[in-house]
């Protein structure tokens, strides 16, 4: 019955697929469709933040409550990551997608309904769960849909949602709340929205390219022939997909202690970034939603045209452990510099720039969601893309509570600034040392 129905489908699609004649850029369209999903799941994920002033003063929430209320969403989110990166690599990225869109909308939904901690607590766990398969699940596509040559771009358009969601999210929550009085109606609202971005996912997304009705001959031919050549030309081959076959190889740990440190510091910023701008320069609510909007639209700047310069500097036949090592090292130092910078300038203005300059070159490590599918292939891409986000939402748990806690015994935020800062030095270690042109032999 299986075979049948994917023989079905294939004719299907073939027979409404459009005519060899010039190569059609579908691929180009669907990560399109991920970045504004991504987006959206930014903009959901971060509205607790936006809203946390109002959802403080409501429930009566110290310093190292708000931090424990933060971390919820992490929690599940982390747990999940390599159980949905298996499902992704076993159902197809196309299932795990939609099934997450109904999920954390009808989830975030739920939290404008939380009458205290509790069930706000409870809320952001369903959206944690829900929300696991979304990156792992693009990575997933960016081994399918794209030629070694064009994930740098894929990647980065992929993970661009992220800085993006979060600067339209200040925005756009914080102008929900305004319109309806309410932190409440806002997430309402939101989660709607999501759910029905569920119905564009099913009806536009496919596990494979040949499958897709707007894909045409040419552009199937280029995708398979592209993937060919990687095959035969990079250094190992795919193996079984148990995750235990990679934790002996450098390349692993590399990119899980990268991608740690990256969230130590996004993750930080988009948590508790709102409250710090409340709390320690003193801007109102309209203020800190235009002020997110900067720092993170700095953010979607600096990934996109970080993926356009290493495809470039790739096609120029510069290596691309050469590529990936000075680009992201480079980050790494200038993160690392932008945040002492905050700790040292007290000029709220300042401030606000030097964290854009943080946000800019931060996001370049958006390329790493192009290295699941070079270590592990397409076969292997979902659980190592699970694996990666794991490691990253462990600091996505631990960092907002350890900020709680350091703003809760210091009563300032220098100290977690410097935190940050830690984060970003172990980044900067891991991405150095990742072997990004090797595939792991298991």
């Amino acid at each position: 019955m299986t075979t049948q129905n994917s023989a079905a489908t294939a004719t299907e699609a073939d027979a409404s697929r459009p005519g060899r004649g010039r190569a059609t850029r579908t691929r180009w369209h669907l990560f399109i469709l991920l970045l504004i999903l991504v987006t959206v799941n930014y903009v959901d994920r971060g509205s607790i933040s936006v809203a946390l002033p109002l959802i403080r003063e409501e429930f009566n929430m110290p310093p190292e409550l708000v931090g424990l209320l933060l971390s919820a969403f992490f929690w599940t989110y982390a747990l999940m990551q390599v159980p949905v990166g298996w499902l992704i690599d076993k159902f197809g990225p196309r299932k795990m997608l939609t099934a997450s869109c109904v999920g954390w909308g009808a989830a975030t939904a739920a939290s404008g309904l939380a009458g205290g901690f509790v069930s706000m607590f409870i809320a952001r766990l369903g959206i944690g769960v829900t929300e696991a398969g979304v990156m792992p699940a693009g990575g997933k596509l960016n081994a399918l849909w794209m030629p070694a040559n064009e994930r740098g771009r894929g990647a980065t358009i992929l993970d661009a949602g992220a800085p993006l969601g979060a600067g339209v999210g200040g925005i756009a929550i914080a102008g929900l709340i305004a319109s309806t009085g309410s932190w409440r109606w806002a997430f309402i609202i939101a989660g709607a929205a999501t759910v029905l971005l569920g119905a564009a996912v099913w009806w536009f997304v496919r596990d494979n390219p040949r499958n897709h009705p707007k894909v045409n001959d040419a552009e199937a031919d280029y995708i398979e022939a592209a993937h060919r050549a990687e095959d035969a030309a990079i250094d190992g081959a795919e193996g079984t997909g148990k995750l235990r076959n990679y934790l002996k190889y450098r390349s692993f740990w590399s990119m899980c202690f990268g991608w740690f440190g990256f969230n130590g510091v996004f993750y930080g910023l988009l948590t508790w970034g709102p409250l710090y701008l409340s709390e320690a320069k003193g801007f109102d609510l309209k203020t800190i939603g235009w002020s997110t909007f900067v720092i993170f639209g700095a953010g979607f700047v600096g990934e996109i045209l970080g993926g356009m310069l290493a495809d470039k500097l790739q096609a120029k036949g510069v290596g691309t452990n050469k590529v990936m090592r000075s680009m992201l090292g480079f980050s790494a130092l200038m993160v690392t510099l932008g945040l002492v910078g905050t700790t040292i300038i007290a000029d709220p203005i300042t401030a606000v720039v030097l964290l854009s300059t943080v946000l800019f070159f931060l996001r370049w490590v958006g390329l790493f969601w192009a290295v699941p599918a070079t270590l592990g292939g397409r076969k292997n891409a979902g659980v190592l893309g699970g694996a990666m986000n794991l490691s990253g939402n462990i600091a996505g748990f631990l960092t907002p509570i350890i900020v709680g806690l350091i703003v809760g015994a210091t009563g300032g935020y220098t100290w977690a600034l410097l935190y940050f800062v830690g984060s970003a030095v172990i980044m900067g270690i891991a991405v150095i040392s990742l072997d990004y042109s090797k595939r792991l032999a298991i």
